[in-house]
């Protein structure tokens, strides 16, 4: 795990929902941070600053819906409330205090993740980034990409790419040095409602490997990470 992957403080006092959740997010490339009642979360969030929070309604000695307004009184960061069935008034109550999203239990997970990822997109969070030059174009080691103009050069030739080749690329480079989950990315390029086969991504990394790799069978720039996704190395 980087210190530049995503922090999400989670505020739950269910061990079996705390334990599932810090595995599930771990997987998927965050830092997990965990508190257990209302009190202890404010101290956490003070401490720690997480890029997210997921809060949990019913809490002991301070509920959900105070943290939430205690956190929102003095931060902006994304909030996303976790309320049992059947809890609607206090899902409107956590709305109107200043949360962002709410989810009901139970929930899956790949439901969640796409949610908290929509949430730091919209507040702009960026993590340990590729070099920006011109205006948010990319550049790492000899990759510059402009994604305005859609163009990829590499030591300073002209590499022709596809959407979905630019879109893979342009990801990895945003996140230089990371793992990037095959999720995360068929996610991102192809949509959170892709039902296909996962093997699409395999083929367009292939090629693109062939595009932007000295040997792509040996690949030293886009690295398989097994188990997990690829990596741009730089």
């Amino acid at each position: 795990m980087t210190d530049n992957a995503p922090r999400v403080l989670i505020v739950e006092d269910e061990d079996s929902f705390v334990e599932a959740l810090r595995v599930g997010l771990q997987r998927e490339g965050f830092v997990v941070d965990v508190a257990r009642d209302g009190r202890e979360a404010l101290d956490r969030f003070a401490e720690s600053e997480p890029d997210l929070v997921l809060l949990d309604v019913m809490l002991p000695k301070i509920s959900g819906i105070d943290v939430c307004r205690e956190i929102r009184a003095q931060s902006q960061v994304p909030i996303i409330m976790v309320t049992a069935k059947g809890e609607e008034i206090d899902t409107v109550v956590g709305l109107e205090v200043g949360a962002d999203d709410y989810v009901p239990k139970p929930y899956r997970l790949r439901e969640l993740v796409a949610r908290m990822r929509s949430l730091l997109r919209r507040s702009n969070w960026s993590g340990q980034e590729a070099e920006e030059i011109d205006d948010g174009n990319l550049r790492v080691g000899p990759l510059t990409l402009d994604k305005d103009r859609h163009e990829v050069t590499l030591d300073g030739k002209d590499v022709q790419l596809p959407l979905k080749e630019f879109q893979l690329l342009a990801l990895l480079m945003a996140n230089k040095g990371l793992v990037v989950t095959r999720q995360t990315l068929i996610d991102r390029v192809w949509g959170y409602d892709y039902v296909g086969d996962t093997k699409t991504l395999d083929v367009h990394i292939k090629r693109l490997r062939a595009k932007v790799e000295p040997n792509p069978d040996t690949p030293e720039l886009i690295v398989t990470i097994r188990g997990l996704g690829y990596k741009l190395v730089a």
